[in-house]
């Protein structure tokens, strides 16, 4: 019996020496991806706007999508895509924006990624300087609006 255990710790040591290993990270939670979204449609909202707004995971994958009532048809893809740009890239759009725009060399990124939109209203979302996601806005008559939306949306969950 002892030699059994004895075997049976042995084999199983080196296991959970490995898991111990295993890198982690961190990510936005459901909730929290959830709150940010609504607290930006209402920011807009409030202001007369109807939005969509779109969060998703450093990944890139879609966590949360809200489509205010009266939202253009279009507001959807370009809330999803400006939160993928700034997921993607880990900075805000209206910058990157700036930054392609003030440098031709790199005009090359808009076409890296299909579901790339380069147009402010993109935050990357941004918790213990960690980046987990994106927010992405659109709809409002301009993108500056958008992004004051999208920074309400992350105020509110304490995000950077």
């Amino acid at each position: 019996m002892i030699r059994n255990l004895t075997l049976a710790a042995a084999l199983l040591a080196p296991v959970s020496a490995l898991a111990q290993d295993l890198p982690t990270a961190p990510y936005l939670p459901l909730d929290m991806a959830q709150t940010a979204a609504q607290a930006a449609v209402a920011a807009c909202a409030a202001e007369g706007h109807n939005v969509s707004v779109a969060i998703v995971a450093r990944s890139g994958v879609t966590q949360v999508v809200l489509r205010a009532d009266n939202a253009g048809p279009h507001t959807v893809g370009s809330s999803t895509g400006k939160a993928f740009t700034s997921a993607s890239m880990g900075r805000d759009t209206a910058g990157l924006a700036g930054f392609i725009g003030d440098n031709p060399a790199n005009d090359g990124l808009r076409d890296m990624d299909e579901r790339l939109v380069i147009q402010a209203g993109g935050l990357p979302i941004r918790i213990g300087g960690a980046l987990v996601g994106g927010i992405g806005v659109g709809g409002a008559p301009s993108g500056d609006i958008d992004a004051t939306c999208a920074r309400a949306g992350l105020d509110e969950i304490g995000a950077e």
